[in-house]
């Protein structure tokens, strides 16, 4: 699974979802929390791939 995220330039919200093995409210909460970069492209929320990862090994940007 690691693999198939680090291979994607940007994320979905169920990528983040299925990453950290928690619920499809709490996926989109965090992803709203500004607590890393997201992008929305319609009604679609992208993540990029790189600063969620710095984000989720607690490193700042």
């Amino acid at each position: 699974m690691y693999e198939d995220i680090m291979n994607k330039p940007a994320l979905d919200v169920e990528d983040v979802q299925n990453w950290l093995g928690i619920g499809r409210d709490q996926a989109y909460a965090l992803c709203k929390s500004g607590k890393f970069h997201t992008v929305k492209i319609g009604r679609r929320i992208k993540i990029p791939t790189n600063g969620f990862m710095r984000w989720f090994n607690g490193q700042q940007d």
